[in-house]
């Protein structure tokens, strides 16, 4: 009799340790799933330029074999987003990039210069209830002659139109972004017309994880022909994780300038941190 009572006691406490290990491994693997879930869902917004979120990547950037000299150029673009709701109907994102250079003397007559380049901000207006198989964003943009150094920008007030559109439909997220600026003042010697189109396309996997391209391609309208364009060929992959409560994008790409100015860098490697602050 004792031994069943003892027996009964044992087959008792092991149903229930049974019982809330089960419910613990439930409730961790609802955990996870939502995690997975919510880091999806974050990285398909960290790849549309005019999403309601506010996030601030730093971007790094290494353009290699630049100038006569071959030098490399390190470029940090702090870039933060945020957006304000102004209506039912509309939202104003606003987007800065405030770049940080490094740069040894690349050529001769060129001196060594690190400090902070001009910082380019853009108001992009967009639809606050609009489509995700259609999201667009129009708005100016600017560039201030903050640079500390004279090798660092080009001493001259720019401003000119922007604009945005992208499509979400399953996994994929492709898009474009265009501006163009001329200068209207300042104490540069050479007029700027600069045209940047970046258009990309990224495919989104599970956990966060997604394989993107967004090459940066450039035209200085003033300079020599041949010497104008920048167009990168390349892509690279990123993940969306989350440290602690935080999410955190991180992205890595490499392209090769498949064309290039007669000095330009050949190729480029680009590093991202994107701390995200959901609404």
């Amino acid at each position: 009799m004792r031994h069943r009572k003892i027996f009964t006691l044992f087959a008792v406490r092991l149903i229930g340790s049974l019982f809330l290990s089960s419910r613990s491994l439930a409730d961790e693997t609802s955990t996870n799933s939502s995690t997975s879930n919510d880091a999806e869902a974050l990285a398909k917004e960290t790849q549309n330029p005019v999403a309601n979120l506010i996030s601030v990547p730093f971007q790094n950037n290494f353009n290699f074999n630049l100038g006569p000299n071959r030098v490399t150029q390190y470029n940090l673009n702090i870039q933060p987003v945020v957006p304000f709701h102004l209506n039912d109907n509309w939202n104003l994102i606003t987007r800065t990039i405030m770049p940080i250079i490094s740069q040894p003397s690349p050529g001769g007559g060129v001196p060594s210069a690190a400090g902070l380049g001009d910082i380019n901000p853009t108001l992009f207006l967009s639809p606050a209830n609009g489509s995700k198989k259609f999201i667009w964003g129009i708005g100016p943009t600017f560039t201030l002659p903050t640079a500390t150094e004279p090798a660092l920008g080009n001493q001259k007030w720019d401003l000119g139109p922007a604009a945005v559109a992208l499509t979400m439909q399953g996994n994929w997220v492709i898009g474009a972004l265009v501006n163009q600026q001329w200068s209207v003042a300042g104490w540069g010697n050479h007029n700027i017309s600069t045209f940047l189109c970046q258009p990309f396309i990224n495919y989104n996997l599970p956990h966060g994880w997604y394989l993107a391209t967004g090459p940066i391609i450039t035209s200085n309208w003033e300079a020599t022909k041949g010497n104008r364009w920048t167009v990168p060929a390349g892509g690279g992959f990123g993940k969306v994780q989350f440290i602690g409560k935080l999410p955190v994008n991180f992205s890595f790409q490499a392209f090769y300038n498949a064309v290039t100015p007669k000095f330009g860098s050949d190729w480029q490697m680009r590093f991202q941190i994107q701390f995200l602050f959901p609404k």
